[in-house]
């Protein structure tokens, strides 16, 4: 069965989309959409019909149609937040959209209408801090978890700079029926080390969640307490060579975490979502 893959062109203000061939991975160029505003982080419903974008250069929420079809996007909503989102992820049940905001320090969530569109302000707003760099549900629907980086203001053309971060996860409980995150307790879970972690996704069958971490180089393993929504670290394992990020996505037969690998002193790649159809 043919999937679809789309491609964030933040500087060309589109967003290509490509048929993959899933016997020998060939991608086959089939339209661009624009997309003002530099397009950046995608997400994906639930039900794979539509597809949520972020732009960076003027902070903007949008939604986009999917025709399973031809792989074509139409757009269907917009709704400007204050700040840029980071990252985007619908709740679950794909009523909801969570977005977390690196320079604005907060989550919100956005509620969505029937059709999976967006258009209304955000319900909810917690602050939390710099660096906050992802959002999304627990299986359950019943906790998210909001990573923080250890080190501001990176650019991968540039040194690093001795700019602290939180360095830190922040667990909120969230309900479902009315879309709204309040603090877990405890609120916080502090790395032992700088280790920054920055993006996670959760084993399919097991209650573990993986962390990738920016300034740590690494890979962390949590325990996640699926009474409590609280995480405790098991393990961390050095994946990569020193000043590279990674981003991971745990593959479906749960051997294997797929890391994207940006090298540093290079532009880190668009960021990209799949969809079969």
């Amino acid at each position: 069965m043919p999937y679809s893959l789309y491609v964030c062109l933040q500087d060309e203000n589109k967003i290509a989309a490509f048929t993959m061939d899933t016997d020998t991975g060939r991608l086959t160029p089939q339209a661009e959409v624009l997309a003002p505003g530099g397009p950046s982080g995608l997400a994906i419903s639930p039900d794979w019909h539509v597809l949520y974008v972020g732009h960076r250069v003027l902070p903007a929420i949008s939604s986009f149609r999917i025709d399973h079809a031809t792989g074509g996007l139409t757009l269907q909503g917009t709704v400007s937040p204050e700040h840029a989102p980071t990252f985007l992820a619908t709740d679950r049940t794909g009523r909801y959209l969570l977005s977390a905001y690196y320079q604005g320090g907060y989550a919100a969530v956005h509620p969505l209408a029937e059709d999976g569109a967006v258009g209304a302000p955000a319900l909810n707003r917690l602050a939390t801090a710099t660096g906050a760099h992802a959002i999304q549900t627990d299986p359950s629907n019943r906790f998210a978890f909001v990573p923080h980086i250890a080190r501001l203001n990176d650019n991968v053309l540039e040194p690093p700079k001795e700019t602290y971060g939180p360095n830190m996860i922040l667990q909120f409980k969230f309900d479902a029926h009315t879309g709204h995150l309040t603090p877990n307790s405890p609120f916080r879970v502090e790395a032992a080390d700088r280790l920054g972690p920055r993006h996670y996704c959760f084993h399919p069958t097991q209650d573990l969640v993986y962390f990738s971490n920016e300034q740590g180089c690494s890979v962390t393993s949590y325990r996640l307490d699926p009474a409590a929504g609280t995480l405790s670290a098991v393990q961390t394992i050095t994946t990569l060579p020193d000043r590279l990020h990674r981003t991971q996505h745990l593959l479906p037969d749960t051997s294997r975490i797929f890391g994207a690998i940006p090298v540093c002193g290079q532009p880190r790649p668009e960021q990209q979502r799949g969809v079969r159809r």
